[in-house]
């Protein structure tokens, strides 16, 4: 994405003030733009591979009575968090996700409803600090009781260095972008007149498509891939 804005008079630009309060020097007056003005937001990109994995594990029941429910529910659940225990994670990495209670009707075509009882469901959301023992351990889950499971979402556990890669290939392409512009209007880059920050773009994107393989016979395996991490900026130039 870019702009050209041809300046045909003296225009002040809103550029960050030196902390003149600290230096006890008077803040700099903004230098007017005079040629043209070319915006271009670029982005850049860095590639990790997944080091963790999050998933959710829950145990749904149904019982006659609310109580029964939720006590059946808790039951399963205290057999699934000895699971993780044995497993190795952490009660640091063990957060409780939802609990729910709620009357459950079969609704045949010619009649009213009928009531089946009630349906509790608890759920705990889990970090897996090594991918490698993520499917073994969901498959100890499932022995355990569990009948449901949401994920896994892969993620890097350290994403700020490859953030910082992305960003300066981001800001490396802008310039080259712009010197592409400039040569292509016979002109040539004088200077950059601000930089920011694109805060939506700095987002995880699956390369790799991670997956569940059946449970039974074979265990479960999930697959890492790849995942790419982005940074978008917008860099304004002034051309002559």
């Amino acid at each position: 994405m870019l702009k050209l804005i041809a300046i045909g008079s003296m225009i002040a630009l809103a550029v960050p003030a030196v902390a003149a309060a600290q230096t006890g020097a008077a803040a700099a007056p903004a230098q007017a733009v005079t040629g043209t003005r070319l915006d271009v937001t670029a982005t850049g990109t860095s590639r990790r591979v997944p080091d963790r994995v999050r998933i959710s594990a829950g145990v749904a029941t149904r019982a006659e009575t609310a109580v029964q429910a939720m006590r059946d529910n808790a039951a399963h659940m205290n057999r699934v968090r000895a699971a993780l225990r044995q497993a190795g994670v952490a009660e640091l990495d063990i957060q409780t996700g939802t609990i729910s209670l709620s009357a459950a009707y079969s609704y045949p075509e010619d009649g009213p409803a009928i009531f089946q009882g009630y349906d509790a469901m608890n759920s705990v959301n889990v970090l897996l600090r090594e991918v490698a023992s993520a499917g073994p351990i969901l498959d100890s889950l499932v022995a355990a009781g569990v009948n449901r499971i949401e994920g896994p979402r892969l993620v890097v556990s350290a994403p700020e260095p490859a953030l910082d890669e992305a960003r300066t290939a981001a800001i490396a392409t802008a310039r080259t972008r712009a010197d592409l512009y400039a040569r292509a209007l016979g002109m040539r880059v004088v200077r950059v007149i601000s930089v920011s920050e694109v805060p939506e773009s700095l987002i995880t994107l699956d390369i790799g498509v991670p997956a569940y393989e059946a449970l039974q016979p074979a265990p479960t395996r999930i697959d890492a891939g790849e995942q790419s991490l982005q940074a978008a900026v917008t860099v304004s130039f002034e051309l002559r």
